[in-house]
């Protein structure tokens, strides 16, 4: 009885995973500008699921037509504050 070989399988799914993000990635390049690009790359690195959630809706809204030029970083700015949950503020009032 021999175990199955999940090596080739785990190689082939890192293998598609990397291609996966360097298209994201050749994308993000043509949609975002320098700064813009650096901005979300900071974001990645503090709050990644915020990072891929922007990611996710710029390549969405390029595949279907409305995104058709490079974003500034203002207007990312304005998306991550769009996508981003609202801060809940708690006061205490003592008596």
């Amino acid at each position: 009885m021999s175990l199955p070989n999940h090596n080739s399988n785990d190689e082939e799914a890192r293998r598609r995973e990397a291609e996966a993000d360097a298209m994201r990635q050749k994308v993000l390049l043509v949609l975002l500008e320098p700064t813009a690009r650096q901005r979300l790359a900071n974001v990645r690195i503090v709050k990644p699921e915020l990072a891929g959630a922007v990611e996710n809706y710029l390549i969405n809204a390029a595949s279907t037509g409305r995104l058709n030029r490079a974003l500034t970083d203002d207007e990312l700015k304005q998306i991550l504050s769009n996508l981003q949950a609202p801060k809940k503020d708690f006061k205490i009032n003592r008596i």
